[in-house]
């Protein structure tokens, strides 16, 4: 690993493409920061609109239902910033002017320190929508520092100190995740809507299901720090030249 453990920002951005994206790959690192004092924000781009499977569901109401499900696990993570929601067609996101707009428009509002995303340039992944909200954080991240991009937002220019970047396909930095792995398995337990497609948990899971999933947090994330040298962590790849 090239580094470890930035020093707590003062703001962070996570971006993902669907609700609970953020919690699976940079949950214990956000929850750490916050209960540090940094003011944690995520932006979600898709309405998770394809997340059942169920043909009958009324897709509507699932949207509304992640939505207070990503509200819920924010706030068990202690996310005290905003929690953005774009809109975009669960499956259907592109990487084009408009979304890059919007991404641009709550980086140069919020004005983060340090941004979160997913990696763009891993290869072989399957889902559109990881691979296009990569791409929307890292060129909402250029079109938020420059002047010259969208200045009819009217909105003042900013420039993120570090950019990290989950699920990467070549990790070079560590955040230590001990003491909340808890937290993350908390997070996860709100996405009641994903129990069956994402957590492998029943409709309703006993104590023992709910155990498995803590177990299946930690052992993630000690996978992880096994990489690092550190009793568990989230890897990332860490650019820090913005």
């Amino acid at each position: 690993m090239r580094s470890q453990n930035l020093a707590v920002p003062e703001r962070a951005l996570a971006i993902g493409a669907h609700p609970d994206d953020i919690e699976l790959n940079a949950g214990a690192t956000l929850a750490r920061w916050a209960a540090a004092g940094c003011e944690v924000s995520l932006l979600v781009c898709t309405d998770g609109s394809k997340g059942t499977w169920d043909p009958r569901a009324d897709l509507d109401k699932l949207v509304a239902v992640r939505q207070d499900e990503q509200r819920e696990s924010a706030r068990r993570l202690g996310a005290r910033g905003e929690v953005v929601f774009l809109g975009w067609v669960d499956g259907e996101l592109e990487s084009g002017s408009e979304p890059r707009r919007q991404v641009a428009s709550w980086i140069r509002t919020l004005r983060p320190t340090v941004v979160l995303g997913h990696d763009p340039w891993r290869r072989w992944r399957l889902h559109p929508d990881h691979r296009h909200a990569g791409w929307l954080t890292i060129d909402g991240i250029v079109a938020a520092r420059d002047p010259h991009f969208f200045p009819d937002l009217g909105l003042v220019p900013h420039r993120p100190d570090a950019l990290l970047l989950f699920e990467a396909d070549e990790a070079d930095h560590a955040e230590d995740a001990a003491g909340f792995e808890g937290a993350v398995a908390t997070a996860l337990e709100a996405y009641v809507s994903q129990y069956e497609t994402t957590l492998d948990l029943p409709p309703e899971p006993d104590e023992a299901d709910l155990a498995r999933l803590r177990s299946w947090v930690a052992a993630k994330l000690a996978a992880a720090g096994a990489e690092a040298g550190l009793a568990t962590a989230e890897l990332f790849k860490l650019i820090d030249d913005l």
